[in-house]
């Protein structure tokens, strides 16, 4: 596969971090406006305005994009990027064999490009924001923690993906 047709189907941009402490303890509030119509990308930050936005710790893993062929939809049919905490769900695109690529994604603004890194592994918060066996459902199909390599912006809606070669 080289280019594809596919869907951006949600955008997340969450200003804080939602699952913090333990599972046991509880699910904190929803924030207001996290699923989003469009979303800044910026070249080795992240999605402007999300919480691992230019954080250190993160700069290889500042977005998340996911499947939607892979969420566990058997577990919660409603679920959705609020309760994986990914950023970008696509679908039309096995995301999670794409580990170790380049790839862009046009929503129409132009390509953005990102180096896609490693698995994101799902956590044990999977079984309290989607429901119990979400975590062993999710595994090697959790999505996949990328870089951003250039500017951008990135829409709800159709879009063209591209595998591009590792030197680009």
């Amino acid at each position: 596969m080289t280019e594809v047709e596919i869907q951006v189907v949600q955008l997340l941009v969450s200003p804080m971090h939602r699952l913090a402490g333990r599972p046991g303890d509880g699910l904190p509030p929803e924030g207001e406006g996290e699923l989003v119509a469009r979303a800044q990308v910026r070249e080795g930050l992240g999605l402007l305005g999300d919480r691992y936005f230019g954080q250190p710790a993160h700069r290889d893993a500042s977005v998340t994009l996911m499947s939607e062929e892979n969420l566990p939809v058997g577990i919660d049919p409603a679920v959705d990027l609020r309760g994986t905490r990914r950023n970008v769900l696509l679908r039309g695109v096995d995301i999670d064999a794409l580990v170790g690529s380049a790839v862009s994604l046009d929503c129409g603004f132009g390509p953005v490009t990102f180096a896609l890194h490693r698995p994101a592994r799902p956590c044990a918060w999977m079984d309290v924001t989607i429901g119990p066996g979400a975590q062993r459902a999710l595994r090697d199909k959790g999505g996949v923690r990328c870089t951003p390599l250039s500017n951008g912006v990135l829409a709800v809606g159709p879009a063209t993906f591209r595998v591009l070669p590792l030197d680009q």
